[in-house]
């Protein structure tokens, strides 16, 4: 990967609705030939996916938690149990007093417990500990 391609990826990043041309033009290549590089950064697996940024405050998701996992055994291999519940974003495996991590969005606190009883019901999880989120500064996409 050279320069063009992260100064691709930053524009992408901001906007990935630009057409080739425009990312051409800010990079100084053909529309083709900026099509091309994009394209091998997908088959390579460096752009992952292509999608839309949405608000969830405006689609009745405002409630966001970062839940610790706490474990009696490996739940390193119960990555399919999580995101089998579709209000967990993001999960991971930690190091440190709990095991994992995930991140959750509801409509309510309400919607939060019923989140919570479900990782509960996950073999091995002993405990939880949810911190609720007042309010987001800012959220970074990965930096090149």
């Amino acid at each position: 990967m050279d320069d063009i391609d992260r100064q691709l990826l930053v524009l992408l990043q901001q906007d990935a609705s630009r057409p080739y041309a425009a990312l051409g033009e800010a990079v100084g290549l053909s529309a083709g030939a900026t099509h091309e590089r994009v394209r091998k950064l997908r088959e390579r697996g460096v752009i992952r996916r292509t999608t839309v940024e949405v608000d969830p405050a405006a689609v009745g998701q405002g409630v966001l938690a970062f839940v610790m996992v706490e474990s009696t055994r490996w739940v390193g291999d119960s990555g399919d149990r999580f995101s089998a519940i579709p209000e967990i974003q993001e999960a991971h495996v930690i190091a440190g007093s709990a095991s994992a991590l995930v991140k959750v969005r509801t409509s309510t606190t309400q919607q939060l417990q019923d989140v919570l009883r479900r990782i509960y019901a996950i073999d091995g999880v002993s405990g939880t500990q949810a911190t609720v989120v007042l309010e987001t500064f800012f959220e970074r996409p990965v930096t090149l």
